[in-house]
Parts: C-alpha cells; structure tokens; sequence
C-alpha cells in the first residue's frame, strides 16, 4: 500500500494510486495546514470588521456586511470551480491518471477565467439586484456601492484561486493550499489595515485590499502549480475538449452551483431578515457571523480530507480506504467542533468588544451570542458530509439535500422569527445546519455501495 505526501513544496512528480491506508497522520497532513489557511479567510473578515468597527459607526459596519453578503452570494455561486475540481482530481489521482488531473485543472481554469470576465461586465446589474434583494437604506447603501465598485475588479482573479486550490485539494497538498491561502489573505490583511485604517481610506481601502491580495493570489499561485506539471503528461488539446468529460464537469458544476446558490440564499435571506431589526441589529449579527465563519473554516480541514480521501478511495476502487476515511474524519470532525463551541463560551465576549467599539452593536451582539457559538457542532456533520460528497462527486444529492434543508429552513423563519424576533432567526439557522447534515448522512450507506459495486 502506499501512503500520501505532501509533494507539493519539493516538486516531486510521483503520482501514486491503487489502494492505500488512511491513517491519522495522512488526515492531519491534509486537515491541520488547510485549517490553518482556511482560518486566515475568517482571520480577514475579522480584521476588515474591526478596521471599520473601530470608526464607531454602525452604518459603515452594515455597509460593509451587505458588500460582504452580495460577494458571498456572487462568488460562492461560483464555488463548484473549486469543490468539481477537487472531486475529479482526486479522483484522477486515486486512478494513477495524472493526464486526466492536468485536464481537469485546465477546464475548470478556463471556466473560471471566462466566468471572471463575465461577472466584471455585468457588476451594475449586479449590484442593483443585491440592493434591491437587500434593500439595506440609503446611507449604508451608499457605503456598500463604494466596497462593490473596487472588490469586483478582482472577479477573474478570484474564480481562477478557486480552479487553482481546487487541484491543489484534490491531491492533497495541504502545505501548498496552506502557502496559497495565507498569501491571499495576509496580502490582504496587511493592506486592508495600511489601506483602511493608516491611511483612512475605510471600506474603500478594505475593498482595495481584497482586489489586489486576490490578482497576487492567483498569479503566484498559477506559477507554482503550473511548474510542477510533468510534461511528459501534458494533456493534448483534444483530451481537453473531450465531450464526455466536459459532460460531466458541467453537469458537476451545475449541480454544486445550485447547491451553493441555495447556501447563499440562506445567509442572504438572514442578513435581509436581520435589516428587519434595524442596523444596530444587523451590525450585531455581521460580528457574530465572523464567528460562526470562524467554526466553519476550522471545520473545513477536516472536510477537505475528506474530500481527497474519499475521492481518492473511488478513483483507486478501493472500498475500505473510504469506510475509514469517513469514521476517522467524523471522529476528529465532532471532537473540534466541541472545542471551538466551547472557546466562543469562553472567549465570545472579548471577541465581540475586539471587533467593534460601537457599545449598542457590542450589546445586541452579546445577546445573540450562545446561537454562534453552538453552530460548530450544529454545523459540523454538515461541513463533513459536503467533503464526503464533493470527493465522490455525487453532486445530485447534494443539490437535492440543500434545497430540503432549505425548505425546512424557510418554515422555521415563518414560524420563530414573528415569535422569538432575532433569537427565532438564529435558532433558524442552527436548525438548517443540523437539517443539511442529516439529510446527506441518510444517503451514504446506499450510495456507497452503489459506487464501489459498480466498480
């Protein structure tokens, strides 16, 4: 058997598949550098909030949220360019096809790259739907059309880091996507806070931060991949444009795209219920949001384990690799939710007054703060069932899952928000997380077997 390393710092062109043994330590090289590199991401949104919290005005804070939440909603629509390509590669990878890998990479960064365009021409159009979604007032829109005007700029440079992290994932190169994830966001962090804050640009120099760490990002990234492709497995040009595997990349993109546009609604229908509230509640829950953020991006190592794992497990036709990729990862997956949910116990507080001085902002949000803190273990089978199905690329479920536990979670507004106000909203939430979790866990037992039976 064999077992994975991180080649990716050292250029090695091995390319390994067949069967191989999932060990703790094989999970930690892929889980513990992607945590750390996912939690700059969270890392980022707590230091843009605090750059503008720290000029005590709630009206720059909800400005900075709704342009927070209109990104996330374009972007993360667009998210099925990173988890498709990490579910192929891994695939390809598990099989011994490094051909196929270099392919795959190729598409999805040539989607990415034309996607990127497209969304730079029509940002007015879509700024005016997120304002009219949102209908956020005024003055914070006026802020949020300031952050939107610099950050789209930076469009085709950010699908392209989701194409490039996508085929770092799916060969498990956790050092690299480590590398890659802390370039982005700690150019941004340190030019957010010169931009935002030395120089007093605020939310445009927030925005301007994001624009230029994203277009860094992504050029060294493309570098250092692309050097490390073993010509002598270059894909030609027709294996690129092979109709049956185009087919399948599309029909995967497709379905990870309406998955994550209902994910994104979720979060856009709670920041356009929350607006409800006021902007002091609103501002409240952008902070507690940074939390839950947070949780997920600890979660999301683990989930990209997974991900590599179990792709690689189908790619290599080898059944007991994937039962013990799944028990394993759960076993650390719950653990660390446990402890994230805890420290927020312990810590929330601090965390909320270090993020805005605003004292009305600070209030609300103490308030709330217990339904944040509990979505790492409400949240946490669901962020593992995702890599799960992202790496055996049963993108169909996923897409049907999502739009269920979203049903659920619409019937849970209408009934605990008109009684319980923000707490019903929260409450809400948490609900959708377990709902998602469960609803894919039901499935494995008879997908798996389907997948490997066939095989």
């Amino acid at each position: 058997m064999s077992t994975q390393t991180d080649t990716a710092l050292s250029g090695d062109t091995r390319h390994e598949g067949g069967p191989f043994l999932v060990t703790n330590r094989l999970i930690l090289s892929i889980a513990v550098p992607m945590t750390l590199g996912f939690l700059t991401t969270p890392l980022l949104g707590l230091v843009d909030t605090a750059v503008i919290g720290h000029m005590g005005d709630a009206i720059l804070l909800a400005g900075l949220a709704v342009g927070a939440v209109i990104f996330d909603l374009i972007f993360t629509t667009f998210n099925f360019l990173r988890s498709a390509t990490t579910g192929l590669v891994a695939q390809a990878y598990g099989r011994g096809d490094p051909t196929e890998e270099q392919a795959v990479f190729w598409r999805s960064l040539a989607i990415a790259l034309v996607s990127g365009v497209v969304l730079a021409l029509a940002s007015p159009l879509l700024l005016w739907l997120g304002l009219l979604v949102l209908a956020p007032g005024a003055e914070v829109e006026a802020v949020t059309r300031t952050y939107f005007f610099w950050r789209i700029l930076a469009a085709p440079a950010s699908l392209a880091n989701y194409a490039i992290l996508g085929y770092v994932l799916g060969r498990g190169q956790g050092t690299l996507g480590l590398l890659l994830q802390t370039l982005i966001n700690g150019v941004n962090i340190v030019l957010s806070i010169t931009l935002g804050l030395v120089l007093g640009w605020g939310v445009a120099g927030v925005a301007i931060a994001t624009m230029i760490g994203e277009i860094a990002g992504a050029l060294i990234g493309f570098l250092l991949v692309f050097s490390r492709f073993d010509r002598r497995f270059r894909p030609p040009l027709a294996r690129l444009r092979d109709p049956a595997q185009l087919k399948k990349l599309f029909s995967l993109n497709r379905d990870i795209m309406i998955r994550s546009f209902v994910l994104l609604a979720t979060f856009l229908l709670m920041t356009r219920v929350g607006t409800g509230f006021g902007p002091v509640t609103l501002a409240a829950n952008a902070v507690l949001m940074t939390i839950f953020m947070v949780a997920g991006y600890y979660l999301d190592g683990l989930a990209n384990a997974a991900e590599q794992l179990t792709g690689r497990a189908i790619g290599a036709r080898f059944r007991p690799a994937f039962d013990r990729a799944l028990k394993m990862t759960a076993v650390w997956s719950f653990a660390l939710a446990a402890l994230t949910t805890l420290l927020f116990f312990l810590i929330g507080n601090w965390v909320v007054e270090t993020l805005t001085t605003a004292e009305d902002v600070r209030a609300v949000a103490k308030i709330y703060l217990p339904w944040a803190a509990i979505t790492a273990i409400t949240g946490s089978l669901a962020f593992l069932m995702d890599g799960v199905f992202i790496g055996a690329t049963w993108s169909r479920d996923m897409r049907n899952m999502m739009v269920a536990a979203f049903l659920v979670y619409l019937a849970a507004i209408a009934v605990l928000v008109p009684a319980f106000g923000n707490h019903g909203l929260w409450a809400a939430l948490n609900l959708f997380l377990v709902c998602r979790g469960l609803f894919l866990l039901r499935l494995v037992p008879r997908r798996s077997a389907q997948a490997f039976a066939a095989q």
